[in-house]
C-alpha cells in the first residue's frame, strides 16, 4: 500500500509538472531553443529525473529534438498535447511546497521539536524521504538539528522576513540586469509581453478578483529569475518565491488596494525592461522590492510577530 502511494504521488508530480512545462513552452516560438534539465526542473519545481521524463513524452509527441544537450522546439502545442492530472495535483503535492505552506500557516510555533514519525504520516513520505528533505531545508534556517538528535522548527520570525527580503532584493536585482541585457530572441520576452496583458487583464477586475494576483506574482518574478542560470541561487529562488507567494494569505486588510498598487508596479518594471531601460527597471524594481517587504512585515504584525 505504501508503495501504491509513492508511486501515485510521483506520477501526480509527473503528470503537473508536465503540463506546467507544456504552458511553458506554448510560450517559446517555434524553433527555439529549450533551457536546460536543469532550468526545466526548476520552472515545474521537480527534479531532473522527472523532467527527463516530460523530455522524453515531448520527443515522442514530436513537439522537441532532443539530441544530447539540444533540445528544439519543433511545433507549438496545443489542447491535445495536456494530460489529466489526478485529483488534488498541482495543489501543493510537492513536499517543499506542502512543509512551507504548513509552517507559513503559523500552525506551528518556533522552537518546536518535530516529530519525524508523525510528520512522516501527515505528510504521506517516507521518513527517510523526510530526514533527507529537513536537512535540505535546514541550510535556510526554518529548521535545524538537535543537538541530541531530532528536528526543531526554528520558525519564521521577524528577523528572518527582514534577511530574506534583503537576500531577495539581490537576487532580483540581479535577474532583472541580466533580463535587460537578453538577446531579443530570447522566450522571456514572449513571458513579459504575455504577462503584460495578463497584468493589464486583471487590472480591469481588481474588484473582484483581487485575490487572483498572488499566482500572478510568482509568475511574475518566477520569469524573471528565469533567465539567471545558477545553481547556487535556483534552490533559495524556490523557497523565496513559496514564502512571498504565501503570504499573501496571511492578512487580508486592504488587499485589494495592495494588490492593484503591485499590478501597477509590476508594469513598470516590464514597461522599463521592454525598452531595454536597465537604469529605470531597477529602479522599479527597487521600489517594488521595497513594497513587498514592507507588505511582508506588515503581514507579521498581522500575527504578532511584527
Amino acid at each position: 500500500m505504501r508503495r501504491h502511494h509513492a508511486m501515485a504521488r510521483k506520477d501526480t508530480r509527473f503528470r503537473a509538472a508536465y503540463n506546467l512545462i507544456l504552458e511553458y513552452l506554448a510560450s517559446l516560438p517555434v524553433g527555439a531553443d529549450l533551457p536546460s534539465e536543469t532550468g526545466l526542473a526548476e520552472i515545474a519545481g521537480v527534479s531532473r529525473t522527472i523532467t527527463r521524463r516530460t523530455l522524453a513524452r515531448f520527443e515522442a509527441l514530436g513537439l522537441i529534438r532532443w539530441q544530447g544537450r539540444d533540445k528544439v522546439l519543433l511545433r507549438a502545442p496545443t489542447a491535445r498535447d495536456r494530460i489529466d492530472e489526478l485529483d488534488g495535483a498541482g495543489q501543493n503535492t510537492d513536499l517543499e511546497a506542502r512543509f512551507l505552506e504548513w509552517v507559513l500557516r503559523f500552525d506551528v510555533p518556533a522552537y518546536t521539536p518535530l516529530s519525524v514519525a508523525e510528520l512522516s504520516r501527515s505528510f504521506d513520505v517516507p521518513q527517510y524521504e523526510l530526514k533527507e528533505f529537513l536537512a535540505g531545508l535546514s541550510q535556510f534556517g526554518l529548521v535545524s538539528r538537535r543537538p541530541k538528535g531530532g528536528w526543531m522548527m526554528l520558525g519564521f520570525t521577524k528577523e528572518f522576513a527582514i534577511e530574506l527580503s534583503d537576500f531577495r532584493t539581490v537576487l532580483e536585482l540581479n535577474a532583472v540586469a541580466h533580463v535587460a541585457e537578453a538577446p531579443i530572441d530570447h522566450p522571456v520576452w514572449a513571458q513579459l509581453e504575455a504577462l503584460r496583458a495578463a497584468h493589464l487583464e486583471l487590472r480591469t477586475r481588481i474588484d473582484t478578483d483581487y485575490a487572483a494576483f498572488s499566482m500572478l506574482d510568482e509568475t511574475f518574478h518566477k520569469a524573471l529569475n528565469s533567465v539567471v542560470k545558477n545553481r547556487f541561487i535556483a534552490e533559495f529562488q524556490k523557497v523565496i518565491s513559496l514564502i512571498f507567494h504565501y503570504h499573501y494569505m496571511w492578512d487580508k486588510t486592504e488587499q485589494k488596494s495592495r494588490n492593484a498598487a503591485a499590478i501597477d508596479e509590476h508594469l513598470e518594471i516590464i514597461t522599463a525592461l521592454e525598452a531595454r531601460d536597465a537604469e529605470g527597471a531597477q529602479a522599479a524594481a527597487r521600489r517594488h522590492l521595497r513594497t513587498s517587504k514592507t507588505t511582508l512585515l506588515s503581514s507579521l504584525r498581522h500575527h504578532d510577530l511584527g
